[in-house]
């Protein structure tokens, strides 16, 4: 037995609600874990105050808040993801020539963590430890559309969560859900000059062992170089970089 039962109980409530696929009833969470009902609501409403889960009453379920997101980042800062990915970012880049990067997810931002430029392409503002809106980037968009619909809700609540840069982009939660629905249904996402103008990006989230966005992998191109007909046959690439990295975070 635990000499800190509540500390591991905590642990296992937050393990739990990360390999669900959407927020889970209290009851359910008791159930699974064999924990008294009383021991999970005291404990979930300690995680709630300190922004590890997130309580969405009218559904009366629980789902992981922005502090939970930001330690997964903590993760990413402290190099794992960037060691594992930097290599097959740069053979992404050799193999396609064009400007390749990682990036994760910390609130409403992406941090990037991997920025690879292929020869001959100008600098792009995606440099390591470089913040940017979520809902403007390739690589955003590919892990918001993997999030569940009450997480996605609750990181853009309002107008004033949605950040402008050059004009374009969403500017509201409903364009913002068109945007993600596309992205899931295409298989990747896209930016065309909401980040920079003349330049696009594909994107491909990574999952986790769990089915979780561990980060998103992009190229980027200038616009007149790649027409939107190619963007298919880029993506794909895209695509096997990111399965080759998601298959070396889970070890396989």
């Amino acid at each position: 037995m635990s000499k800190v039962p509540a500390a591991e109980n905590t642990l296992r409530i937050l393990g739990y609600l990360g390999t669900q696929r959407g927020p889970a009833p209290a009851a359910a969470i008791a159930t699974a874990l064999g924990l008294p009902r009383s021991t999970v609501y005291h404990l979930l409403a300690v995680l709630a105050e300190h922004g590890f889960v997130l309580h969405f009453p009218e559904a009366k379920r629980y789902g992981l808040g922005v502090a939970a997101y930001e330690l997964s980042s903590g993760f990413s800062r402290q190099q794992p993801l960037s060691r594992l990915g930097r290599p097959i970012v740069a053979a992404l880049v050799d193999a396609i020539g064009e400007s390749g990067h990682v990036a994760v997810l910390h609130g409403r931002d992406v941090v990037y963590i991997v920025e690879e430029r292929a020869p001959r392409r100008p600098r792009l503002v995606t440099d390591v430890g470089v913040r940017l809106p979520a809902h403007l980037t390739a690589s955003g968009r590919a892990l918001l559309a993997t999030l569940p619909r009450e997480q996605l809700r609750a990181l853009y609540p309002d107008s004033g969560a949605f950040e402008d840069r050059t004009g374009s982009g969403p500017h509201s939660y409903p364009e913002l859900r068109r945007v993600v629905t596309e992205a899931r249904e295409r298989g990747y996402a896209t930016e065309d000059g909401d980040v920079t103008p003349g330049f696009a990006s594909v994107a491909v989230s990574v999952r986790d062992h769990a089915g979780w966005p561990a980060a998103g992998i992009a190229v980027t191109f200038p616009r007149d170089a790649v027409p939107p007909g190619e963007w298919d046959a880029l993506a794909a690439r895209v695509r096997e970089a990111a399965a080759e990295l998601s298959r070396r975070i889970r070890g396989s």
